[in-house]
This record gives C-alpha cells, structure tokens and sequence, in this order.
C-alpha cells in the first residue's frame, strides 16, 4: 500500500483526501494543531524530527500553504522534497490570488463570494483567513501569504521539483501536481484527470 502524507490535515474525515488517494493508500496526517489529533503535530517548515527522508510516496495539502508565514513557504517545499521518495508527487489546493484579487475589484472585498459549510466566505477571508474563525481563536485560520499560479510553479521548481503542472480551476482554487526526478509524470497526471482534475484543459 502506498502512502500519503496530508499535510495541514485538520480533522479526520477521508472526505479531506484528494480522491486519487481514496483507495489503496495509508494516509499519516500531519497537522500543527494538536486539537484535530493528527498523527503527528509538527510545522511542516520543519519535519525533520518526525518524517525521515524519503518516506512517502505522495504529499497531499489542501487549502494550507497560505496559512505559512511567506519566509517559511520554500523551507516547507523543501522539506516535501526531503520526505518524498524519488518517484513520489506533492498535489496541492490553495487559493488563486489572482482570481480573489478580481473578485475584490468587480464585487467588494466583504461581498459574499462562495457559500462553505462554515459560512459565507468573502474575498476578504480569502486574502487574510476566515475571519469568523479567527475571531473565535482559532490563529492557525489566518492565512500569512498568497500564490499566483507562476509564483507556485516557480517555487516548487526552486525547491527541486523536476516537473510542475499548474491548473487555475473554476472558482477560486489554484492547483499545482510537482513531480520528483523519476516519477512518471505522464502516468500521474492521467490518473489525476480520471479523478477529474485534468492539467490539460
């Protein structure tokens, strides 16, 4: 069975999981809040005292790279890179500043962009972290820096990723599928686009 590592996992529910890994594969969940009881409570700027090297074979992180100070972002790609195994793959969801920023201008930054469970979400909220959470205490909701599609593609290069394919989808999602040196990228974005997250269109 192959493995997952979820990566600002929040609570358990395999709802959370990208459906590429909802069958056939063990997912360790990673998460710097202990209250949602992950597998392991760490920053994921710095595994290095609970992942060893080369571990899993796929890093998945939904809506948790812009919850990253900016300065800890390429330590963060660089410590994926570290724990994945050479033909592994990083999926990862997080918000398109580009198309939040479009929405403030057209709409105002406190219209109602999107309905979630928890509410209403607003450009606002976009930019800078569900507000209704944060007032309620929760800090780890505030988001901390924002990714263009160039910018994320830019920085997983940097971080030593051989292969990017970044996907602006409808809404207000920026996608990203980074491959190690010997992975079989073809393989891995056919079997994304079965799932229903083609990189082509």
């Amino acid at each position: 069975m192959r493995s997952v590592l979820h990566i600002g996992s929040g609570p358990r529910g395999i709802h959370r999981l990208h459906p590429i890994f909802q069958a056939g594969w063990r997912e360790v969940r990673l998460d710097l809040d202990p209250s949602v009881e992950p597998d392991i409570v760490c920053s994921t700027a710095d595994m290095r005292a609970h992942v060893a090297s080369e571990t899993f074979d796929a890093v998945w992180s939904s809506h948790n790279i812009e919850h990253l100070y900016d300065h800890e972002v390429p330590r963060a790609f660089a410590e994926i890179v570290r724990v994945l195994k050479p033909d592994g793959f990083f999926l990862v969801r997080c918000p398109d500043l580009e198309t939040v920023l479009e929405a403030a201008l057209r709409d105002g930054l406190e219209s109602t962009a999107y309905v979630s469970p928890a509410g209403p979400i607003t450009p606002l909220d976009m930019l800078f972290g569900h507000r209704a959470s944060v007032a309620r205490g929760n800090a780890f909701m505030a988001h901390r820096t924002g990714f263009t599609d160039i910018r994320l593609g830019r920085l997983l290069l940097e971080a030593g990723f051989a292969h990017v394919s970044t996907k602006r989808a409808s809404g207000f999602d920026l996608w990203a599928a980074a491959m190690m040196p010997q992975a079989n990228v073809q393989e891995c974005l056919t079997t994304l686009a079965m799932t229903g997250l083609s990189f082509t269109e």
